[in-house]
């Protein structure tokens, strides 16, 4: 065919065989190129203005311009030139609320008359944002940073032991030298969990990179800036005390942390997808099998490349990195408080109340309190300490602290823990046993008659069928209450059959009682 488009090699070598004096038919056997095609390219070359001696020193790329794609002189058109300057002022325009292309193209009109088209205009402003749009590949230095981020969306999954399905907040952390990426579900997106996952991630890295970038998230950034982000205290503590430098991307520009957007990417494919149909038994639980799903991920070999990520972690950044704190970074929290009349204070982060001294009532106390202990001081003396605990609404009694009065309240009622067996037995064996555990999962035993009650009303409402079935689920978990069983029976979970590698026998134990404690 003729003038059929050959490649820069044949054209080069028809030219350096055009040079030697070789025939076009020998060319032609040589080249495997068309007679008509050499006789084009023998016209171009002798029109050209050089010698083939001089043509043949040329580079491929200047001999393409000359005979291939020729550069053409176009006549400046007015209208380009005048579109081109002020192009900048309409890219700015359209990163404003409620302005459009139609808009701008109007505007234009209106001081051009004569000008561009609306299609032809939006084409040109289309070329700009996308040269505006170019990314640049940057090499990392091993050890110098870590890219961290919410992941977008949580990760939800039913929770054996309560029958609840949860939705919690995931946070990704990723070394971008390397890619080894650390993952952590946390139970709520609040500071003080957050700043616990940045230290997990440290100790999961065994050491600590030189800077750490993070999204403009509420938790660590007061104010947002492009050049001097403001961090709020705490977060420069947490810093101060890992040595590590914190650095805040741009508002609304994920390319300054393309590392952990992949790595968000990454989490969803290799930790969400394996154990989404798995059941799970608590939040230690997910967390435990998204680190070993992290290691699979971490120790596969990387797209292109022969090594892993744990690989290139620990042969190049893992010497470098900063070595730990001896000791963990712990949030110490204050909160001022009045000791209610039932000696009770109240923890407001978490609406759950907490007892002191009854002599205490009506006194202003301060709480300090961090994420597993909660101190209760009055005149810079300690008079409380309680476990924290996490139940919104709920109470945490010390019996000591209570009148002698309110020790005999059950007595006053005329309840007490054989009654509420009794009734249990009425139902079934499951429920009896669980009816024993809620009654020894109280220092203050009456703490938990509301309990007991309700789970009978629950009976009423649901039948001792169905009651006696919700209980032997919530025996095969850690934990026994109102709540787990409301939540089973509300789902319909009892109605499903019990898998025999779940259930397991209540250990012998000294501190829980059945009911030959109270004959």
């Amino acid at each position: 065919m003729a003038n059929k488009p050959i490649s820069m090699l044949q054209i080069k070598r028809i030219l350096q065989l055009l040079n030697e004096g070789i025939s076009k038919r020998e060319i032609n056997r040589l080249t495997k190129a068309s007679r008509n095609t050499i006789d084009l390219y023998a016209e171009k070359f002798t029109t050209s203005g050089s010698t083939l001696e001089e043509l043949c020193l040329l580079s491929e790329g200047a001999l393409s311009e000359r005979f291939i794609n020729p550069v053409k002189p176009t006549a400046l058109d007015p209208r380009s030139e005048d579109l081109e300057s002020r192009m900048n002022y309409f890219l700015g325009e359209l990163r404003r609320t409620g302005v459009t292309r139609d808009l701008l193209w109007r505007e234009y009109l209106k001081e051009v008359p004569d000008g561009y088209g609306y299609s032809q205009f939006c084409d040109r402003i289309s070329i700009h944002l996308e040269r505006s749009e170019l990314v640049m590949h940057f090499d990392h230095e091993p050890a110098k940073l870590v890219q961290f981020d919410f992941a977008g969306d949580n990760f939800t999954f039913g929770d054996a032991t309560t029958g609840e399905i949860l939705s919690l907040p995931v946070l990704v952390f990723v070394l971008p030298y390397s890619g080894y990426t650390y993952v952590e579900v946390l139970p709520n997106a609040g500071q003080e969990q957050v700043f616990r996952a940045m230290g997990n991630c440290m100790d999961y890295f065994g050491g600590v990179p030189i800077s750490a970038k993070s999204d403009n998230m509420k938790q660590l950034v007061t104010k947002s800036n492009r050049y001097e982000p403001a961090f709020n205290e705490l977060c420069e503590q947490w810093a101060f005390h890992y040595g590590i430098a914190l650095v805040a991307a741009r508002v609304r520009k994920p390319r300054d942390k393309p590392s952990v957007e992949k790595g968000v990417d990454l989490a969803y494919k290799r930790l969400y997808a394996p154990l989404r149909n798995d059941v799970f038994y608590g939040l230690a639980d997910v967390n435990n099998r998204f680190r070993l799903q992290l290691d699979v991920h971490n120790s596969l070999p990387m797209q292109k490349r022969t090594y892993s990520r744990y690989d290139r972690f620990v042969q190049d950044e893992k010497p470098r990195l900063h070595a730990l704190p001896a000791d963990s970074f712990i949030i110490k929290h204050t909160a001022e408080a009045k000791v209610q009349k039932n000696y009770h204070v109240i923890l407001g982060e978490d609406w759950h109340q907490y007892s002191v001294p009854y002599q205490y009532h009506g006194k202003q106390v301060t709480i300090v309190y961090d994420c597993t202990e909660v101190e209760i001081y009055l005149d810079r003396k300690r008079i409380a300490l309680h476990k924290r605990n996490y139940q919104r609404h709920g109470y945490t009694t010390l019996k000591e602290h209570m009148p002698e009065k309110h020790r005999q309240y059950h007595e006053m009622r005329g309840w007490d823990g054989p009654y509420f067996l009794r009734k249990a037995d009425e139902i079934g064996p499951a429920a009896k046993e669980t009816i024993d555990r809620i009654l020894a999962s109280k220092v203050f035993t009456e703490q938990t008659y509301n309990s007991c009650l309700g789970i009978f009303r629950l009976a009423v409402t649901y039948g001792n069928g169905r009651m006696e079935s919700a209980c032997k689920r919530a025996l095969s978990g850690n934990h026994a209450s109102y709540r787990i069983i409301n939540n089973i029976l509300v789902n319909n979970l009892d109605l499903l059959s019990l898998p025999e590698s779940t259930l397991f026998s209540l250990p012998s134990h000294e501190n829980l009682r059945g009911a030959e404690a109270y004959t």
